[in-house]
This record gives C-alpha cells, sequence and structure tokens, in this order.
C-alpha cells in the first residue's frame, strides 16, 4: 500500500471549535442557573454566591478550551510533526496522529510527542476544513492512511 505524500499545513482558524465550546458553555451556564434555583429552602446570598462561582468556573473553562495556538502539522511521509507559533523560533515536535472525531468537514485530532516529558504531553487540535480547503482532502488521506513500517520491521523478500 502506498503511503500518503509530504503534507505541510497551517492551522490558523478555530471557529467551529469556539462556537461549540461557546454553545457549552453557554448551556452549562443556564443548567446551572435553573438548577440552583429550582432548588427549594436556600438563602439569596448562598444563592448569588453559587451563581457567582459556577459562572466564573464555567467561563474560565470556556476561554482554557477555546483557546488553541496556531501551529504548522506536518506529514513528510513516515511520520508527522507539530510546530506550535506561539513561541517565535521553536523547533518542530516529532509525534504520532490519532483520530479520536471525524464529522467529515471537522476532526478533532490528538497529537501524541514520540518523546514524553513533562512539557511534552498530547495536544488536541481541532480542525476545520474552512481556510484550508485546497489541502483538506490530502489531510484526512494522510491521517486515516496506516503508517508505514520502520525499516527494521520491514518483512524481507525471499
Amino acid at each position: 500500500m502506498r503511503a500518503s505524500p509530504a503534507l505541510h499545513v497551517s492551522l490558523r482558524r478555530f471557529s467551529a471549535w469556539r462556537a461549540a465550546v461557546l454553545a457549552l458553555t453557554l448551556a452549562g451556564l443556564v443548567v446551572t442557573c435553573a438548577w440552583l434555583l429550582g432548588r427549594e429552602a436556600i438563602p439569596v446570598a448562598t444563592l448569588a454566591v453559587g451563581m457567582v462561582c459556577s459562572t466564573l468556573a464555567l467561563v474560565c473553562l470556556g476561554f482554557s478550551l477555546g483557546w488553541v495556538p496556531a501551529a504548522d502539522l506536518c506529514w513528510d511521509g513516515q511520520g508527522w510533526s507539530l510546530k506550535s507559533l506561539l513561541p517565535i523560533g521553536a523547533d518542530p515536535v516529532a509525534g504520532d496522529i490519532l483520530v479520536a472525531i471525524d464529522l467529515g468537514a471537522w476532526m478533532l485530532l490528538r497529537f501524541r510527542p514520540a518523546t514524553a516529558s513533562p512539557l511534552r504531553r498530547p495536544i488536541w487540535l481541532p480542525i476545520q476544513r474552512w481556510g484550508i480547503e485546497p489541502q483538506w482532502h490530502a489531510l484526512r488521506c494522510a491521517v486515516h492512511a496506516p503508517r508505514p513500517r520502520p525499516a527494521a520491521e520491514a518483512p524481507r523478500l525471499r
């Protein structure tokens, strides 16, 4: 089976991901406030503190999930690499990609760095078709294609 050709994708747009996080955050706020208001015999001060604390927690969670730094994702035919554009001049990190969700026009990928360290934990990449239309098909083919075997594991022909 042939391997996918080399690919370089610049990930800059995350509007679908941010819209989904905003919708879930707002839904969480509505449900939490409705639950607190539906409770009987809660003092007004306790109710106010509960609403403020839950609102702050959900808004902070929404911001932390909605913020995704721009990055460059590369496939060289043998392996994946990811270069975050946040620290300027940072080296690309080699790793592997796993598809968590594929909805056709949107994917959630998990990038696992090849070398494990406290600073190199798995990174979730919400990728949408909008903004990378010319590369979208090649990217989907590359993430779903079987990985080539290393030379040491290649079967020998007799």
